[in-house]
């Protein structure tokens, strides 16, 4: 296990910059997901930890130690691939043992080594076929195996599901996690699927053009969002937004006047925004599609929705449409008795305290801690 912390690192390719610079710390036997769009800069974060990119400003840290200009090789890390990076002429067993004869240990004790990675990984029975001969799950496991024979300090995973088909990823995806489990080992997991950072992580890090935009759990994320640009990226399908006034009217919020929807609101809430809103006259009202209830005809502060489009999904069914705020994504309730058709017609009220507020010009949640 290893603490890390990052202070500042940041990396410039001559007058552009990537990334401006990066604080945080990772703790020992922490699973963390570094997350973000294409170019926002994770991959090459952790390229920096990993020794493979020269940092441009700032220092990486380990166990209290200075490692920001150590060789790879010093820093006693061990990075699995996407492209799985095996000798295709060598067996599964050659591969994940290596790295440990190329250093020289005890043949035995290597022995040892990789017969305890080919029982974690299941990988038995497979130990004299090469790379060619297996799966791209199987693969995957050989090259997480040679990682495991090492026993590092530091686990770092750059997008290695991104080859896999969907069965795999979420097969491999519990591997990961319970192999991380069973060597209590400190991971850093690069992706750029939401769903692979919320259902991995301990704390999720997430990234948009180089800047941190929040660190937490996924938990933290998903119900806490700190800015727009969070709420959207985290939860399928995403966060509905809508622009417009919040006004209080018979003691009420309503979005988009007395003929809008009403919020319904707690007192503590309710006093939480009150600063926050004064100066502001239009914001933005986030609310998950899953954060509506649907409710009936006639209902004073429902908000109607006509229905464009119905997804099944098996155990959900999310609807699209069309409502007088914008365009807007629901949950129907499992129990629904049939589902929504284009051209329906719903009532739809948010559920107390689960929409969130955003101001229009930074994006920043006026709600967050």
């Amino acid at each position: 296990m290893a603490h890390l912390q990052l202070h500042k690192v940041g990396k410039s390719y001559g007058a552009v910059e990537v990334i401006p610079g990066i604080d945080f710390e990772i703790n020992s036997g922490e699973f963390l997901v570094l997350v973000g769009p294409s170019g926002s800069g994770k991959s090459t974060l952790l390229k920096m930890i990993a020794g493979l990119e020269e940092t441009t400003s700032g220092k990486i840290m380990v166990d209290g130690e200075d490692i920001t200009h150590l060789d790879p090789s010093a820093r006693d890390l061990a990075m699995v691939f996407q492209s799985y990076a095996l000798y295709p002429h060598m067996t599964v067993r050659d591969n994940m043992s290596f790295a440990l004869r190329m250093r020289g240990e005890d043949p035995a004790e290597i022995d040892r080594r990789v017969k305890e990675a080919v029982v974690m990984l299941d990988l038995g029975g497979l130990e004299n076929r090469k790379p060619g001969q297996l799966s791209g799950g199987q693969r995957q496991r050989v090259a997480m195996g040679r990682c495991v024979v090492r026993n590092p300090k530091l686990f770092l995973f750059d997008e290695p599901l991104s080859n896999l088909d969907a069965k795999l990823r979420a097969q491999t995806r519990i591997e990961i996690r319970r192999l991380h489990e069973r060597l209590n080992a400190t991971s850093i997991f690069v992706t750029h699927d939401q769903v692979e950072a919320m259902t991995m992580a301990d704390r999720i890090a997430l990234l948009k053009d180089g800047k941190l935009q929040q660190i937490g759990s996924p938990q933290d994320l998903y119900l806490r969002p700190k800015n727009t640009f969070v709420a959207t990226f985290i939860g399928t399908p995403e966060m509905n937004l809508v622009a417009s006034q919040v006004e209080m009217i018979d003691g009420g919020l309503w979005l988009g006047g007395a003929s809008g929807m009403s919020l319904p609101v707690s007192p503590e809430r309710q006093a939480k925004l009150a600063g926050g809103m004064a100066s502001r006259r239009q914001v933005k009202v986030g609310i998950r599609p899953e954060h509506f209830e649907i409710v009936a005809t006639g209902t004073k502060g429902a908000l109607e929705v006509k229905v464009n489009v119905t997804e099944w999904l098996g155990h959900e069914i999310f609807i699209f449409g069309q409502s007088a705020l914008g365009p807007i994504g629901v949950r129907v309730p499992e129990g629904m008795a049939a589902a929504p058709a284009a051209n329906d017609v719903l009532n739809i009220r948010p559920v107390a305290d689960r929409w969130h507020v955003f101001d229009t010009a930074s994006g920043d949640s006026l709600l967050a801690e």
